[in-house]
């Protein structure tokens, strides 16, 4: 008896793995129907179209939900599977179901590349996903509304970047480094907007992308976290984003950051010859009085350092 079971299951294990078996080793309705008789799965697959095709008619929206979404699961090889899900989608939208019709749409992409409703489908996905993002889309949960989490959200995003034709990717990714900057969420926000203009340094978001990472940074430094490390990660940012992209709207404002970024590395550098100075540590004092006198040739902290450099006997 063991015996026999065992060889069934190795049956069952080389059988499932084979594109060309018919043979169902259980009775979970989740399980695709393989193709081994596609004509056979085919017709059986638009019975069941049929079926959600009368429901949706009848307005059994629930039903047809349901029928659908077994036709695109179980007959992923019959003619009207492509259809089943996307008009799943559809119902699910319709319904106000937002992450259930996402996710069904994300499976309509994901199979169904070269099916006419294609663009329609990514277009109503990436508009979800933007919703989201905008905080317009709302979940049902017991009975409640509530906005989507920030991480569900990012995750959709990823999906309509993923399935996205290069300048919707690009604009995705825009979004996902956006959302996390304004949670204040500056590791994930740096790294998003990284990561585009790492992928698509050519489209219309990867300037601006690398601009905020500058702006992050500073802000950062004025928050006091590691100040002089995100210095000159900013200052190194800034000058990115002028040698990426000359004559892009905000040059100006990289320009002026950059001197306002050493500006207060300047002021750092004489806060810390002061402190020295006053420590009675003259000569680390004067290390940093010289570093300022050779890095600015002119201004007020020009013209203090090289007064305490004379006070001190230099």
């Amino acid at each position: 008896m063991i015996r026999r079971m065992t060889y069934r299951l190795i049956a069952c294990a080389l059988f499932s793995a084979s594109a060309f078996s018919l043979v169902s080793c259980g009775p979970d309705p989740d399980m695709p129907i393989m193709a081994g008789n596609t004509q056979a799965a085919s017709q059986k697959g638009e019975g069941v179209y049929q079926k959600a095709k009368q429901a949706d008619d009848a307005g059994k929206t629930g039903n047809a939900i349901k029928l659908y979404d077994e036709t695109a699961t179980r007959y992923p090889f019959a003619p009207s599977a492509g259809q089943a899900r996307y008009r799943q989608a559809q119902l699910l939208e319709q319904q106000g179901e937002i992450v259930k019709s996402f996710e069904a749409y994300d499976k309509f992409l994901s199979r169904y590349q070269g099916s006419g409703l294609y663009t329609t489908a990514f277009n109503r996905q990436a508009a979800m996903a933007q919703s989201a993002a905008d905080g317009d889309v709302k979940q049902s949960m017991l009975g409640l509304k509530t906005r989507l989490s920030l991480e569900k959200t990012v995750e959709m995003l990823g999906k309509v970047r993923d399935n996205a034709p290069k300048s919707a990717a690009a604009k995705a990714q825009f979004t996902i480094g956006r959302l996390y900057e304004g949670k204040h969420k500056s590791k994930e926000s740096i790294a998003a907007y990284r990561q585009l203009v790492r992928d698509q340094p050519g489209s219309t978001e990867a300037p601006e992308a690398l601009f905020r990472v500058g702006l992050i940074l500073t802000a950062e430094a004025d928050r006091g976290n590691q100040n002089q490390a995100n210095l000159d990660l900013a200052r190194e940012a800034f000058n990115d984003y002028l040698l990426q992209y000359p004559g892009h709207s905000r040059n100006a404002e990289a320009r002026q950051f950059l001197a306002n970024v050493g500006g207060r590395d300047l002021q750092k550098s004489y806060d810390i010859a002061e402190f020295y100075q006053k420590t009675g540590k003259t000569e680390s004092a004067k290390v940093y009085y010289r570093d300022i006198v050779n890095r600015a040739k002119s201004g007020p902290l020009h013209d203090k350092a090289r007064a305490r450099l004379k006070e001190l006997g230099e």
